[in-house]
């Protein structure tokens, strides 16, 4: 059944489906799915027959996959109210520990200062360590920038300086460590649709703390490229990240046909929001549920081949 509505032409006015994508991080596919399976949201269509999405349904949105970029399930998050979903923002606040929250990259981000913020996120790797910067510090930075955006203490354009400016500080620790020949070669990237380059980043800033040695393809790779790479190059591994905002049943689909696709020895691991669940198991695949499960799913995998050799 089809949930939108056609408004006659004096009423028609609206986000349209393509600037909702921009300003919420949802893709289209995704928005259409969630039309059709949960009723929500509800747009009109405008004088071409193209969706066109009201303001307070696209702040809706915006706090939906704020949630979900925590790791909440879109079907709960989709039937509650506004208010509820404030809330939950509430009830989890950014902190990197006890005696240090995020609050502190707000107002470096409205003075728009490049050279100090890079100086505090370099001072503040440099004081955690590579492996606790990703899994501590940097979510809860994540998470608070998203807030401020979300509430508008800072503008769509600050929000992306700061990705750009965490997106580099990565790629200059993940060269400095690079591991070039050591084992096991993880070949990482995201599938079409999927554009969440950051997290990717993180997963690969771990691998490479702690040995491993990293091909990245960047994000939105067709499958049959995946392949081609896996079977072209010495690859261990075949890493895939899946934000919350992407269709579990497009990953399930993607992740069989890779698993049949590639070698049987190349082992396929994928991570992210959308597998953070009990019941996104595949055969042959293994969840990384958490950034924290990195580094005991490297230390099986040694263990594993090391056991093999000396057999």
């Amino acid at each position: 059944m089809d949930n939108t509505q056609t408004a006659p032409p004096a009423q028609i006015g609206g986000i349209s489906i393509a600037a909702v994508e921009r300003d919420t991080g949802l893709g289209k596919d995704t928005l259409r799915v969630w039309e059709r399976r949960y009723g929500f949201p509800t747009p009109s269509r405008d004088a071409f027959g193209e969706r066109v999405y009201p303001a307070e349904q696209v702040e809706h949105l915006r706090l939906i996959k704020r949630l979900m970029d925590q790791g909440l399930r879109p079907g709960a998050l989709l039937r509650q109210s506004i208010a509820e979903l404030n809330q939950h923002l509430a009830d989890s606040p950014a902190k990197v520990g006890a005696d240090d929250t995020a609050d502190w990259v707000i107002p470096f981000l409205k003075s728009r200062d490049a050279d100090h913020l890079r100086t505090e996120f370099a001072q503040r790797l440099a004081r955690d360590g590579l492996e606790r910067f990703v899994i501590e510090t940097l979510p809860a930075l994540n998470r608070r920038v998203g807030d401020g955006w979300m509430r508008g203490e800072i503008e769509v354009f600050e929000e992306h300086l700061y990705t750009e400016l965490i997106q580099n500080q990565l790629r200059s620790s993940i060269y400095a460590l690079a591991s070039r020949g050591r084992r096991p070669h993880v070949l990482l990237t995201t599938v079409k649709d999927e554009e969440h380059l950051l997290g990717l980043l993180m997963v690969e800033a771990l691998l490479t703390a702690n040995g491993a040695s990293c091909i990245s393809l960047g994000a939105q790779t067709p499958v049959a490229d995946i392949i081609g790479a896996s079977r072209g190059t010495a690859v261990d591994i075949v890493a895939l990240s899946f934000s919350g905002a992407y269709p579990w049943r497009k990953a399930r689909d993607t992740l069989l046909e890779l698993r049949a696709s590639l070698p049987g020895h190349t082992e396929l691991w994928a991570g992210g929001a959308a597998m953070a669940s009990g019941r996104r198991m595949i055969p042959g695949v293994r969840a990384i549920d958490d950034l924290r499960a990195i580094t005991p799913a490297l230390a099986e995998w040694h263990a594993a081949h090391t056991a093999g050799k000396l057999a």
